[in-house]
């Protein structure tokens, strides 16, 4: 059995550190709450993030970087996007031999538009990682810590490395796929965000089931038209971190951004919404992150540009659902065709 660190102490990272210890691992779960972690080493439990979820003895809170990743054969990220590059560049400091690097975050940065295992293989040098793979796919946490059935990917460069993460999580309750398309997986997590709170700013404004299914049909259409275009395998974006991270995060009351979306729609400014979530919102980042870089590399995302109006440019929801109506006509199988072959023009939408 491994030893693995487990960098989060949120209901994804609790959530995940279940799974590892459920299959016999060792886990170093590493949060700041003092309090946080005293809750988990005393009682089992982590109520602020999953209630009613008892942790086994063989998942051991830390509040301290250095004692968390100490002796251990991989490292699991499981922390907000704008906090991945202070954690990595920490962590680096402790490493004196390679290990495997995982990542469970979903996000862009936006000032540079890197991906996540970007940012972390910029953090940490070549010498102290075997790989960056990424674990993703349709999976809440609070199904995750119940043990319902769940099934996601995990991605890397290096098969071994895919194969020996897939190992590590699998079990009768977590199924696990490889896909060597780290770039699809990590943009159908982050950009899925985006389209969950357009979904969630459509039942906000009342509107009904058809302008979901459009809104979700063509938003996956605009994440492989980005992905497609940085180098990702078309079929990836039909698979678990494609379609099926979608579906989950635009249907579920789980969903932080499709809450966050609703509110929106219901008239609360990004300010209101952010403080009465209590927790980060990625979607929001994701959103400036993405509108930026098709800007630059000249990719049209018409719902992201909407939904990027809505969040910082104070356009009136409503506003953005009529002008997006009301865009000139396209003929649907020759844009999909386009978007899988990779021939991007700024007409295509």
């Amino acid at each position: 059995m491994a030893n693995i660190a487990v960098i989060g102490a949120g209901s994804w990272g609790t959530a995940l550190a279940l799974v590892l210890a459920d299959n016999g691992h060792h886990v170093k779960l590493w949060g700041r709450s003092e309090d946080q972690i005293k809750e988990l080493n005393k009682d089992r439990t982590n109520h602020k993030y999953l209630p009613n979820v008892s942790l086994p003895t063989n998942i051991k809170g830390y509040t301290e970087l250095s004692d968390s990743v100490k002796d251990t054969e991989a490292i699991l990220f499981v922390v907000p996007t704008k906090a991945i590059r202070e954690v990595a560049a920490e962590i680096k400091s402790y490493l004196d031999t390679p290990v495997t690097i995982v990542h469970a975050s979903k996000g862009i940065e936006p000032d540079s538009s890197k991906r996540v295992s970007e940012m972390i293989e910029e953090e940490i040098p070549k010498q102290f990682r075997k790989s960056v793979c990424v674990l993703s796919g349709p999976s809440h946490a609070e199904e995750v810590a119940l043990r319902e059935p769940t099934t996601v990917t995990v991605s890397s460069v290096e098969e071994d490395e895919a194969k020996y993460v897939q190992d590590l999580f699998m079990n009768q309750h977590f199924r696990v796929y490889t896909n060597p398309d780290l770039i699809g997986v990590e943009i159908g997590g982050a950009l899925k965000n985006i389209i969950a709170l357009g979904i969630g700013l459509t039942n906000g404004l009342g509107y009904g089931d058809n302008a979901k299914a459009a809104l979700m049909t063509r938003g996956l259409a605009e994440i492989a038209r980005l992905g497609i275009h940085l180098g990702a395998n078309p079929l990836t974006f039909a698979g678990l971190s494609g379609l099926g991270d979608l579906i989950v995060t635009c249907t579920s009351v789980h969903s932080r951004n499709w809450r966050a979306g609703q509110l929106l729609g219901q008239g609360k400014s990004l300010d209101e919404v952010l403080e009465s979530m209590g927790m980060v919102v990625e979607g929001i980042r994701t959103t400036k992150a993405a509108y930026h870089l098709a800007s630059t590399e000249n990719v049209d995302m018409p719902i992201t540009s909407a939904i990027y109006g809505v969040l910082f440019e104070n356009k009136r929801p409503a506003d953005a659902a009529e002008e997006l109506m009301g865009r000139v006509k396209k003929h649907e199988v020759e844009d999909l065709t386009s978007i899988v072959n990779g021939t991007l023009s700024d007409k295509q939408s």
